[in-house]
């Protein structure tokens, strides 16, 4: 008996010509879409870096009463991460920009002053004052 030759079957033939043009084409439509909300939003390079960092510590900064600093609870709390936010953003703020520097000063001297004498003394709270008066001329 004789068998029958097989003959050899070449693979299928993968097309990814229009695979990638289609992913190719998705990217740029993407882009476009992301470059577009970020223009109809207003949203810049600019916008994003340092100024954007000390207006958030300043908004921290106003939303902050150093009276509720000791509470207990959920108050204590909200006071205690508010103040440490107006420090780490303004830090921030100075780190990319030098005209942030005294804002990050006066809440760097006010964070030091409390921590030596472990409340919002009258030092502590004429640096709170310096903060925020810089904070209303931004």
């Amino acid at each position: 008996m004789q068998q029958p030759s097989e003959t050899p079957v070449s693979p299928a033939r993968r097309r990814t010509g229009p695979l990638l043009a289609a992913l190719a084409a998705g990217l740029v439509i993407g882009g476009a879409g992301v470059g577009a909300a970020w223009a109809l939003t207003g949203e810049s390079g600019a916008a994003a870096g340092p100024e954007a960092d000390a207006r958030a510590a300043c908004g921290a900064l106003d939303r902050f009463d150093e009276s509720r600093y000791t509470d207990k609870g959920p108050a204590g709390e909200a006071a205690l991460n508010r103040w440490g936010a107006a420090q780490a953003l303004s830090a921030s703020a100075a780190a990319g920009d030098e005209r942030y520097e005294p804002l990050a000063e006066a809440l760097r001297k006010s964070y030091h002053r409390v921590l030596s004498a472990f409340e919002f003394d009258a030092q502590a709270k004429k640096d709170l004052e310096r903060a925020r008066g810089i904070c209303a001329d931004l």
